[in-house]
């Protein structure tokens, strides 16, 4: 029997990264071949996964992809398989029943991100700070979008492990004498303020709020990127602190993932929302909050820093992974399921 780790699924393969607000597809031909895109839809307008399937990729297309690898926003736990920030569920088993796949893996959204920057070439990533060129060494993602995407990236005997995880709902606390004024106006969710309830498009409106309850005013802005907008035009004070904010929780936790993951290879940035406010990320906010770290500063100051520009980064890692299986320590046990 061939080694389900390594094992290369049946060509032609749908890819699928499913987001919690965006759904993106793609189906690589072959292993040579380069991945044919389809238009990027958004969950709300389907009421199931299998139906955007066949509405944007099998009632369009001439080419029946025999497999399918999925990118979820979720974890994955038994047959089927239910979205943290969506109303879809993913069920595989139905999935080769109804869709006529052969072989189906699932994979978490941020195991893709830590696919695609295993290899990211340097047109596809904004470096932050002038730590310089990564090292072939452990990396880490994360992603403010819908939701806050973390994974890992370890390298170990020439081969890439991602390490999926909820990275995104670790605790977070107040720091300095402003943080103290505006948490308390955050609303915690089961007695705790979670990274995702700050770094994500609610987390944005969440912070807005808070400085404006802190500041005695009305909040205006209910709209993520309404204040992300008037934050970067610097013409609505609190949007503009709300940024610069952001960015500090941002760097204070991307500082910890790097930490957790001794990550020499670097920290990359990806989401929609990463992309948007590169202006604010170099700003010195980010990497002055990513390195105070005593009594590690100095070894922080070595470890660089990305905004991921990649328009389909997702997709591009889960297709390196499609072409070349052994290539990547995945395992796929309880992740797979073949007719």
């Amino acid at each position: 029997m061939p080694d389900a780790l390594t094992e290369a699924m049946p060509f032609p393969i749908l890819i699928g990264d499913i987001g919690g607000t965006n759904a993106r597809f793609s189906i690589l031909a072959d292993a040579q071949a380069e991945p044919v895109e389809f238009p990027t839809v958004q969950t709300a307008n389907f009421a199931t996964i299998d139906d955007a399937i066949r509405a944007v990729v099998l009632d369009v297309t001439s080419v029946h992809p025999r497999s399918a690898i999925l990118a979820v926003a979720g974890p994955i736990d038994g047959d089927e398989i239910d979205l943290t920030n969506c109303d879809w569920v993913v069920k595989p088993k139905t999935m080769i029943a109804e869709l006529g796949f052969e072989d189906v893996l699932v994979l978490n959204d941020f195991e893709a991100q830590a696919l695609a920057v295993a290899t990211l070439p340097a047109e596809y990533r904004e470096p932050l700070g002038t730590a310089g060129e990564p090292h072939l060494a452990s990396r880490v993602v994360l992603g403010p979008g819908t939701g806050l995407g973390v994974a890992g990236l370890v390298h170990a005997r020439d081969t890439w492990f991602p390490v999926p995880g909820e990275g995104g709902h670790v605790d977070v606390g107040p720091r300095s004498e402003r943080d103290f004024q505006i948490f308390p106006h955050l609303e915690p969710i089961e007695g705790r303020i979670s990274a995702e309830q700050l770094l994500c498009g609610r987390g944005l409106v969440n912070i807005y709020r808070a400085i404006c309850l802190s500041d005695g005013i009305e909040p205006t802005l209910s709209i993520p990127a309404d204040v992300t907008a008037k934050g970067l035009q610097g013409d609505n004070p609190q949007a503009a602190e709300t940024l610069r904010l952001f960015v500090t929780y941002l760097g204070r936790l991307a500082g910890d993932m790097a930490l957790i993951f001794m990550a020499r290879g670097g920290v990359y940035l990806a989401g929609g929302i990463s992309q948007k406010i590169i202006p604010a990320l170099k700003g010195p906010q980010f990497r002055e909050a990513f390195e105070d770290k005593a009594p590690h500063s100095a070894l922080m100051k070595t470890i660089p820093t990305f905004v991921v520009t990649h328009p389909q980064a997702a997709l591009a890692g889960l297709a390196s992974y499609a072409r070349k299986p052994a290539g990547y320590g995945i395992s796929t046990d309880g992740r797979r399921w073949q007719r």
